[in-house]
């Protein structure tokens, strides 16, 4: 048994060493900056909670929140939805799943960087695909990034882009139902939509829990597609831009800082809120 330990942990030490220089060292890092008001690295002055009491009076911020949170709802239910709904479908053909399952899951492993330029192009408004169609059918021109749409505009490479992630997912706790259930339920009469919203769901609602806060916190992270389209121009500066900005346009660390411990507890408080709406008892087998 000791021997088995100690085999367990040194396949742990190098993952704990990896996830304690990527992930630990950079978070109190910048809560050590957030204390700080600085000019670069080396000029930095100690200021305790001002950066903190800046955060409830910065309106930029606010607005900042307020687009990452409309982008979260697009998130939520186009994203999340669409993946549920293909993989229902997907669920219940009988040849073919590998397939939809590589077609679905490919623009996942796309640079988001890529996909934002591909729709750089989309929306450009002279030369871009969606005016050449307009054009093409007699239709006027759409600015497609004004200040009105930019931010949908944003959302749609948003949720396109990690569809087929939560798809796999859906799909791989759907195939671990054992077949015996949807036995029973065509015996009593289940079939179709019933089927879906009375077995399929509750059977795997703690994946969708999951992905649910997988999706929350994907959402607080959304930067390329932000950056590349707009700049965070026109009304579409979120949290991951805001921050950038601060920390290393205006070279101002200490608040570039604050505001990542901000991101980080405003999803943390996000995903319990998310959980405590979906805890009811799970159906198990």
């Amino acid at each position: 048994m000791k021997g088995d330990k100690k085999y367990i942990l040194m396949f742990l030490l190098p993952a704990a060493a990896v996830m304690s220089i990527f992930l630990y060292y950079p978070f109190f890092k910048s809560l050590y900056f957030s204390f700080f008001r600085t000019n670069g690295f080396f000029d930095k002055k100690f200021v305790g909670l001002d950066n903190y009491k800046r955060l409830f009076s910065d309106e930029l911020l606010g607005e900042s929140t307020l687009n990452t949170l409309e982008i979260m709802v697009y998130v939520l239910v186009f994203q999340v939805g669409i993946a549920l709904l293909l993989a229902v479908l997907v669920d219940n053909i009988g040849k073919g799943k590998a397939f939809f399952r590589t077609v679905y899951f490919f623009p996942v492993v796309i640079s988001g960087t890529a996909i934002s330029l591909l729709f750089v192009l989309f929306y450009n408004y002279q030369f871009g695909l969606l005016n050449n169609v307009l054009a093409g059918l007699g239709i006027e021109k759409v600015l497609w990034l004004d200040d009105n749409s930019a931010l949908r505009a944003v959302a749609v490479p948003t949720v396109w882009h990690y569809v087929g992630f939560y798809f796999v997912l859906f799909l791989t706790a759907m195939s671990k139902i054992p077949s015996d259930f949807y036995e029973a339920a065509k015996l009593e009469g289940i079939s179709g939509f019933k089927k879906t919203t009375m077995l399929t769901i509750p059977l795997i609602l703690s994946d969708i829990k999951v992905v649910i806060t997988l999706a929350i916190t994907g959402t607080l992270k959304v930067f390329e597609f932000i950056w590349v389209i707009t700049g965070g121009q026109s009304g579409t500066e979120v949290l991951g831009t805001y921050m950038y900005k601060k920390a290393m346009v205006d070279q101002n660390f200490g608040y570039g800082s604050t505001i990542a411990i901000y991101i980080v507890v405003f999803g943390v408080l996000l995903s319990l809120a998310a959980n405590r709406l979906l805890k009811r008892e799970e159906i198990t087998y």
